[in-house]
Parts: structure tokens; sequence; C-alpha cells
């Protein structure tokens, strides 16, 4: 038995682990890349074979876990994709928005290409592939037993996160060896306001939990609510607009719910409040649709006949010629996505708004490295956003205790339900934050080990850290010369679709010309069967 990390190891995006049981190999997700040279890396061919995969498991919908299943699809992966019921209709709708986004950026990047003589951009994947990808989803319940294949069972845990989120456990058997292996997806919080806490997991051999805030704590619920109100208040005061990038599931239904507490307790007045998103307004009817799975506090409201996630002057905007109006409102909130910048409806309120010193921009998320959102957080004033040039005069406030994902000590708590003392994979952080995680889990009497991206553990029962660590190896150790041929050849062809965009400045470098006719030579002493000098 064994495990590699394809992604979210190092890093807090592109969520990709392949779990190999016997002659079984799945996949727990399968997440898209964010931040810098996103569409590069999104591009890469998959370091493994996709011929033979048995089934992915999905832990939840945000796109950086389950954003490159229809490209899998698209390479033909053709087996089920078990996940919760929530998570299944969450996907619907975030697959098919990321397919619009994609088709519409590929459009506007071949118009240009045209132009200078290039071949069109094909996006990453297209309504087919989507369609594809939801017909092979197997929701199932949480707390289930469920056998995926002969030697996998499995079953799914409230993870408290978003909707719909799940931990997961293995009970992996081969040749009569038995190993439990549990994912932890992204954990929420302990005392959470929207979902419920993290179900507890006592028995495992081998978890790998996320470390996104493994190095910080969070402001305690009641101080960020309070910083929240007075920062919504000091923005109104001055009469701009409130700028929130959202994450369209989970969070912007948190800033709703947020909104409405305030109206509740008589803190807010009625506002102008925008949700810019259509696939934030299905999202949101949703968490409406799904209410018996959300916190107490919701549940409460809502049997007394109290909607928190329609605050009074609330209004969704689905339209593009909608969501352009309002340029024209100069005093309002405004929720749109995505949540670090990186793209949406977001990006076009920023570019009218950023420049004027009235507005507010209020993060309540993480922003990864490279990402707008980020540079922004940063403090750089001069950034291009949408293809302009724009100097950041807007103020701009970080409220980090709105996190879905737990802090420190959220996740000490939950790592400190197991019996049986496992060994801890922490993953799913830049690397000072799965470091500390570590050392922290090492303190408390626990074991944890940092693995890196693209390294491969034996997994079987009983090995120690030490013993872990000493034989892990490269995954791309394992995989066979005649398996990475469709890689490399991919690679080749993403390679040359960037090199005929720059041919106007190769041209100019003997440099390049010169490495260009060798890999030449290398190419055709490759087809020929032969091994270039």
């Amino acid at each position: 038995m064994r495990i590699r990390f394809w992604g979210a190891a190092g890093e807090v995006t592109g969520s990709c682990y392949e779990v190999e049981c016997g002659e079984r190999r799945f996949l727990v997700d399968c997440g898209v890349h964010q931040g810098a040279d996103e569409d590069e890396r999104n591009r890469e061919s998959f370091p493994f074979p996709v011929e033979g995969l048995d089934a992915v498991f999905l832990t939840h919908a945000h796109m950086d876990h389950s954003g490159r299943i229809p490209y899998l699809v698209r390479k033909g992966f053709a087996g089920p994709v078990w996940t919760t019921p929530a998570t299944a209709r969450l996907v619907e709708i975030l697959w098919n928005d990321s397919v619009r986004l994609m088709k519409e950026e590929a459009e506007w990047r071949t118009r240009k290409a045209v132009r200078r003589g290039l071949p069109p951009v094909v996006p990453l994947y297209d309504e087919k592939d989507v369609d594809k990808a939801l017909e092979l989803l197997r929701p199932t319940d949480w707390d289930t037993e469920t056998t995926a294949a002969d030697g996998v069972t499995f079953s799914l845990h409230d993870a408290g996160h978003i909707l719909g989120s799940s931990s997961i456990a293995f009970n992996l058997n081969e040749g009569g060896r038995a190993t439990r292996l549990v994912f932890s997806g992204d954990l929420g919080q302990q005392f959470p306001a929207v979902d419920r806490a993290p179900s507890a997991i006592r028995e495992a051999d081998y978890v790998l939990i996320e470390s996104t805030y493994g190095d910080r704590l969070h402001k305690d619920d009641q101080a960020t609510r309070e910083e929240f109100r007075q920062v919504i208040l000091a923005a109104l005061r001055d009469r701009g607009k409130v700028l929130i990038p959202s994450f369209v599931v989970d969070r912007a239904q948190r800033i709703l719910f947020e909104l409405s507490l305030m109206q509740v307790e008589g803190l807010l007045p009625e506002v102008p409040i925008f949700l810019d998103s259509p696939m934030g307004v299905r999202a949101t009817d949703l968490y409406r649709a799904y209410g018996d799975t959300l916190s107490g506090e919701v549940r409460r409201y809502a049997a007394s006949g109290v909607d928190l996630f329609s605050p009074k002057g609330f209004k969704s905007v689905s339209s593009p010629e909608d969501s352009q109006k309002l340029n024209d409102i100069p005093f309002c909130i405004i929720l749109a996505g995505s949540g670090m910048c990186t793209g949406g409806r977001i990006v076009h309120h920023l570019k009218h708004g950023a420049w004027n010193p009235k507005n507010h921009i209020v993060f309540v998320g993480y922003q990864a490295y490279g990402t707008l959102g980020r540079r922004i957080v940063d403090g750089e004033t001069e950034l291009r956003i949408a293809g302009e040039d724009v100097v950041v005069k807007a103020r701009v406030h970080t409220i980090g205790g709105f996190s879905a994902h737990g802090d420190r000590d959220d996740l000490l708590a939950w790592a400190g339900h197991y019996t049986t003392n496992p060994l801890f994979f922490v993953t799913h952080g830049e690397p000072k934050a799965s470091q500390a995680l570590s050392a922290a889990l090492r303190e408390r009497g626990m074991r944890g080990i940092v693995p890196a991206l693209g390294q491969e553990f034996s997994i079987e029962p009983g090995a120690s850290a030490a013993t872990m660590e000493a034989e892990a190896k490269p995954a791309a150790a394992a995989r066979t010369p005649q398996a990475e041929i469709p890689g490399v050849l991919d690679d080749i062809e993403r390679l040359l679709e960037r090199l005929r965009r720059d041919e106007g400045a190769l041209a100019d470098s003997e440099e390049s010309r010169r490495l260009l006719l060798s890999a030449r030579t290398s190419l055709e002493s490759a087809l020929r069967g032969k091994t270039a000098p």
C-alpha cells in the first residue's frame, strides 16, 4: 500500500493524492492550482497514468480540490467520483461556471493570438467533459460505511468546512494486511457560526491533515464579528463602496449571515447589498436547501422565520449588464468572486473602485501567494487590473477570523481525538505553516512529518515516522518509462504553444535559435529511436 503526493504539498492549492492498494489505484481530490502560473500548471499532464485509475474520492466542492476532475475525464477517466449529496450539487454549479469562464478567456486569448498568426487557445475542458464528470458522481451520506472495491471501504464524515465537506476514512486491505487511512480534507473551526464543528474520528494508522493556518490563531469569533462590524460601519460612514472579494461558496453566505445579524440587532440600516455572482446565488439556495446540516444558530433563526442569508436591501445580480450598472452606484456593499481576485466579477469592481479613497476593500479569506488579492493585502499600490494600470487608494482591511479553515488550535483539537497514535502527514499549507503544525503535533506527543510534492510513502501498518521519512522516495520513480511518454509529449506540445506566442522575441535571440535547433535535432533522434549526441 502506497500514497503519492501530487498536489497541496508545500502549497495550499491543487489538492491531489494517489493511493495504491493491491491492484487498486484511486485519487483523493483532483483540484486546480491557483496563483502564479496557474494556467500553465493546470494544463500540465497528470503525473500518473489515468488509464487504470479506479475512482476519485472528493472531500468538498472548492475548485482547488475538485476543479481538475473534468480534465481528468477529458483524459480518459471513467470511474466513480464518491462524495456527499451537497457536494455533488455544488460541483455542478462550480464546474459549469468554470467552463463558462474558461470559454470566455479562451475566446479572448484566441482573438489576440489570431492577430499574431498564432493557433487558437483551447479551454482546459468543455461542457461535454463537465457533463461526463457529473454523470460519474456517486453521492454518499455522512457516517455510512461503503465498499468502493475489493479491499477498499470508506466513510465520509462532516469536516465543518463548507456545505457538504468531508473527511474521508478508508479501511484498506492488501493480502491480509489492514491499514486505516484518514484524509482530513479542509477542516472547519471547532466553534463555527454557519457550519457545524468537524466530526471527531478516533482510529487511524495514518492521517493526512491540512495545515492552511497551522502556524497561527484566528481571532475568536466574537472579536472577529466585532472587527467586521466596525469596518462595515466605518466604511458606510464614508459613503463609498464596500468591495468584499468572496469565495461564493461558504464565505459569501457567512458575510450575508453577518450582515443579517447586524440588522437583527439594530446595528445596520437597510443599505444596498449586492451578491454579484449567479453562481453565488445558486449556492446560497443550496445552503437553504441543506439547512438541517448547518449550525444550531442558523437552524434556530430559520425555525423562527428569519432567513439569515437575505439581509434587508439585498439583491442578487446575474447578468453582466446588471453587474456593470453597479459602477454607477456610489454607495453600496458588493460581494463578488473570486475570493483571491484571480478572476470573476470582483476584478471588474476593483478596476473601477480601487482607485477611489472613499471606497473600502474588505478581504475575508485567505490570499494565496501570487494572487491579485495577496498583492493588494501586501500593500502594493500600483497594479495591472483587467488590462489597466490602477493605483490602489481605497482602504484595505483583512478580517482573518471568518476563515472556513480551522486555525492551529482547531487542527490540534481535531488531531487530539485519535486514540491510536497515528502518523500525521501534514499537507495543504505553505511550508512555514506545515512545519509549524508538524512541530506542534510532536510537542504534544503525536507523530508528524511534512511530505514534499511528488513524494511517495509506503503506508504499511506500524511504521515509525523515522522509517517513513528514511524510505520515502520521489513518486516519479515508481512510474514506468512507458507511462511517462504521453505526459512528455503533452508537455512538449504545451511548450510549443508558448514558443509560438513568443516567436517575435525568440527571432532576436541567437542563443534561443541555437537551443531550438538543438531541440529539433533531439526530437528527430527520438523519432528514429536513437539517442542524440
